[in-house]
C-alpha cells in the first residue's frame, strides 16, 4: 500500500507519531545535521542541481542556473537514478518526507518512488509491501511535504529515494527532489567514549519541545509561580481570532519602570511558522527564573540592572495553524502570516520614505527631524490594512522607553540591521543609518558568539553565503522590506533593534531544541547586556530638579537623537569613545558636556541639569503667585534698563531728525 500525509492524519504532528515509527525524529537533510559529503546520486545536471541541493524546504536563489538551485535534479529521464542519504552509522529507517523542486521559473515535481537500502552500497534490498516493492506516493505540487511511512522500520546504513514516475511537460520535464529521512540511530558499539558522539542533550534542566499556546501559557505560568518575585505576565493586546499576545517580565521590581534603569525586548514568531524564536524564550525566562534562584551572579546582575521584556509569540494565530501540522510537514511558508493574511514583517509604518521624502523637498536643513517620526494618519484609521497584533506592538512600544530590541525570526543564519529598507525601492542596496557602527557592533555581538553562526565550517543555508559578511549584513543589502518593525522602531522611538535569523530550519524538530538552546542560549545573555553600552542620565530642572520628559540628546556627528522618558532619564547606546552630548527642551537653554564611554559593562553616566529661559521662568513663577529670586530680580532690573536705554535712543534720534527738517524749512 502507498502511504501519504492525507491518508494517514495521524502523522501530521511530531510528538504524536504511532509505535511503529516509534517517534523517530528526520536524520537532518534540512537542518544541515546531515553534510553534503552524506549525499549521493547516480546523476545530475550542474552543481547548483547536486545531491546536496536536494534538501527539505532547501530555498533557490532568483536565477536559474547558478550555484543556490532548488533541488537535486538528475542528468538522465529514467527510472534508474537515485538520491542517495549515508546515516554513518546503523539506523531504523521509518519514513521520507518529499517536495519538489523550489524555482522560480520551473516546475519539476516526482509523482512516485521507490526505496531501497543497504550496509555497504553494494548490496541493497528495496522496501517492501508484502510481497511486493513498495510504490510511494510523491508530490502534485512544488512546495506541499509529503510523508510515506514505510509499514515496517528497517535497519540499514544507507537509504536510496528512487524515483518512478515524475512531471514530464512533454519533454522538458526533469527529474527533480527535495527530501529528508526519518530514522532513530542505534547505539554504535565502537564508540564507547561519549567525546566520540555528537552533543544531542544540554546540561540545563528545560522543557525542551514544542509548545502550543495553552501549553505556552501553562510554561509561563509555572516561571511566574517559580519566581514570583522577579517575574509578571501581562498581555499587549489579542490576536485577529483573540489569543492573548503574552509578555513576560523580568526585573527585581516587576511591573514598574525605575528610573535611571533600561527596558529591553525579545520578540519572537512575528511570523507563525519561525518557531525557534519562540521555544528559545521560553527557555530563556526558565533559565533566568532558576539561574536567580541559584545566585549566578550574571543573572542577578542582569535582573537587578535591567527591565527585561519577553514576547515569544507576536504571531499565535500563524503559529497555531503550523503546529497542527507538525515540525516536517508545514512547509516553508503554512503559518507565515497572521489569520488575516498580512505578513507582519511589512507591517508596520513606512517612515522611512516620509524622512527620505522630507530630505528631498526641504531646502533648510535646520527644520528637519531624525528621529520621533509621526505615524502617518493613514495608517492609524480603522480602514487601514494593518494586523490587530501589529497595533498591539506599536501600543506597546510607545507606553514603555525601551532601549534596545531583537525580533527573533528563523531560515537563515544571519544577523541583519537597519535600514531593512533602500531609499530608492532598489531590490538591495547598503542603506545605513546614521548608527552604522553601533548597529554592526550589536549584530555582531549575537552573531560572534553563536555557535553555530560562528563556525567557520558551516555551509550556507540557502542561496546566500553570509559567512563572507561575518554572518551580519544590512537588512537592505540583504533584500528590501518596507515597513519593517526594526526600521520602525529606531525612527518612531528611542529603541535600537535588530533581527536574528536563527537557523536554517524554520521549524526544528523538537529532538534538536536541546542543541539550538545550547547554541543561542551565550548569544541570548551577551545581547541584552549590550543594552548598558553607552551613556545614560537624567535630564532635570535646575531650580526644582524634577525630571524633565522628552528633552532631545544630541551626540555630535551622530544625525541621530533620542529623548528622555516621562521621568527625565534617557539612554543613548553608543560604542566606546568620547562623544560632545547636548541635552534641549521646550523653555529651556541647552547644555553640552563631554561624555567618555568606556569597554565596562556599565554605561557612562551624563547627567544634566537645564535652565530655563528668562521669559519661561518668569511665567512660571508668576502663575504659582511666587516671589521672584533676587538672581531673576537682577536679570530682569537688567533687561528693563537695556530696553528703557534703546528705546531712549530711538526717541533721541526721531526728535533730532524732526529739529533737522524743521531747521531746512
Amino acid at each position: 500500500k502507498v502511504w501519504s500525509h492525507v491518508e494517514m492524519p495521524l502523522f501530521l504532528k511530531d510528538r504524536k507519531l504511532s509505535s511503529n515509527v516509534s517517534e523517530c525524529p528526520p536524520l537532518g537533510l534540512e537542518s544541515l545535521k546531515v553534510k553534503d559529503n552524506q549525499l549521493r546520486a547516480s546523476s545530475f545536471k550542474r552543481r547548483g542541481l547536486g545531491p546536496h541541493r536536494g534538501r527539505l524546504n532547501i530555498q533557490s536563489g532568483t536565477q536559474d542556473g547558478d550555484i543556490y538551485d532548488g533541488a537535486w535534479c538528475a542528468q538522465y529521464k529514467d527510472k534508474n537514478q537515485w538520491l542517495e542519504v549515508d546515516a554513518r552509522r546503523l539506523t531504523r529507517f521509518t519514513g521520507v518526507i518529499l517536495q519538489g523542486r523550489n524555482s522560480i521559473w520551473s516546475w519539476d515535481v516526482v509523482h512516485s518512488y521507490k526505496v531501497q537500502f543497504s550496509n555497504d552500497t553494494l548490496v541493497w534490498k528495496p522496501c517492501m509491501n508484502g510481497t511486493q516493492e513498495a510504490v510511494f506516493e510523491g508530490n502534485q505540487d512544488a512546495e506541499t511535504p509529503v510523508l510515506a511511512l514505510f509499514n515496517t522500520s528497517t535497519v540499514a546504513r544507507y537509504i536510496r529515494i528512487n524515483p518512478q514516475t515524475w512531471y514530464q511537460n512533454g519533454t522538458q520535464g526533469d527529474i527533480c527532489l527535495r527530501a529528508e529521512v526519518l530514522g532513530c540511530a542505534l547505539p554504535d558499539p565502537n564508540n564507547i567514549y561519549a567525546w566520540q558522539m555528537e552533543p544531542t542533550e544540554s546540561r540545563d534542566k528545560l522543557d525542551f519541545r514544542h509548545h502550543n499556546y495553552k501549553e505556552m501559557r501553562k510554561l509561563m505560568k509555572s516561571v511566574n509561580d517559580a519566581c514570583p518575585d522577579i517575574t509578571r505576565i501581562y498581555s499587549i493586546g489579542k490576536s485577529y481570532t483573540g489569543l492573548k499576545l503574552y509578555v513576560m517580565e523580568i526585573s527585581d521590581n516587576p511591573g514598574k519602570h525605575e528610573l535611571g534603569e533600561p527596558e529591553f525586548r525579545y520578540v519572537a514568531g512575528m511570523h507563525g511558522n519561525e518557531v525557534l524564536g519562540r521555544e528559545l524564550l521560553l527557555n530563556l525566562m526558565q533559565y533566568m527564573c532558576q539561574e536567580y534562584k541559584r545566585g549566578d551572579q550574571r543573572i542577578v546582575r542582569l535582573v537587578k540592572d535591567t527591565r527585561i521584556h519577553l514576547l515569544p509569540s507576536m504571531n499565535p494565530d500563524g503559529y497555531e495553524t503550523a503546529f497542527k501540522k507538525g515540525s516536517e510537514l508545514a512547509g516553508w511558508a503554512l503559518g507565515r502570516y497572521s489569520y488575516e493574511g498580512i505578513d507582519m514583517n511589512h507591517n508596520f509604518a513606512d517612515l522611512n520614505s516620509v524622512m527620505w521624502t522630507a530630505i528631498e523637498l526641504e531646502t533648510d536643513r535646520s527644520k528637519l527631524i531624525n528621529h520621533y517620526f509621526p505615524i502617518p494618519e493613514q495608517y492609524t484609521s480603522e480602514e487601514a490594512f494593518v494586523a490587530s497584533e501589529t497595533r498591539a506592538v506599536i501600543s506597546w512600544m510607545q507606553n514603555i522607553p525601551f532601549v534596545l530590541s531583537a525580533n527573533l525570526h528563523g531560515g537563515e543564519l544571519v544577523v541583519t540591521y537597519p535600514y531593512d529598507m533602500t531609499r530608492d525601492w532598489a531590490p538591495r542596496e547598503h542603506t545605513p543609518t546614521a548608527d552604522e557602527s553601533f548597529f554592526r557592533w550589536l549584530a555582531t555581538a549575537y552573531a560572534s558568539t553563536n555557535q553555530v553562526m560562528s563556525n567557520p565550517d558551516r555551509r550556507p543555508c540557502h542561496n546566500k553565503d553570509f559567512l563572507r559578511y561575518n554572518n551580519i549584513i544590512n537588512g537592505a543589502d540583504w533584500h528590501n522590506v518596507p515597513g519593517s518593525m526594526n526600521d520602525f522602531s529606531y525612527l518612531h522611538t528611542n529603541c535600537f533593534e535588530v533581527t536574528v535569523e536563527l537557523s536554517c530550519d524554520k521549524f526544528p524538530h523538537a529532538s534538536e531544541l536541546p542543541i539550538e538552546w545550547e547554541n543561542n542560549r551565550e548569544s541570548l545573555l551577551v545581547y541584552m547586556e549590550q543594552v548598558h553600552r553607552g551613556v545614560k542620565g537624567v535630564v532635570r530642572d535646575k531650580d526644582t530638579e524634577a525630571g524633565i520628559a522628552y528633552a532631545i540628546i544630541k551626540v555630535d556627528d551622530i544625525d541621530h537623537h533620542i529623548r528622555s522618558a516621562a521621568d527625565g532619564d534617557y539612554w543613548r547606546l553608543l560604542n566606546p569613545g568620547e562623544y560632545r552630548v547636548t541635552a534641549t527642551a521646550e523653555g529651556y537653554l541647552p547644555s553640552s558636556r563631554i561624555c567618555q564611554v568606556m569597554y565596562d559593562y556599565y554605561p557612562t553616566i551624563c547627567d544634566f541639569n537645564l535652565t530655563k529661559m528668562p521669559k519661561q521662568r518668569l511665567k512660571d513663577i508668576l502663575a504659582k503667585g511666587g516671589k521672584l529670586p533676587k538672581d531673576l530680580q537682577l536679570r530682569l532690573r537688567q533687561l528693563r534698563m537695556r530696553k528703557l536705554r534703546v528705546t531712549t535712543k530711538a526717541i533721541n534720534q526721531r526728535r533730532a531728525a524732526a529739529a533737522k527738517r524743521a531747521k531746512t524749512v
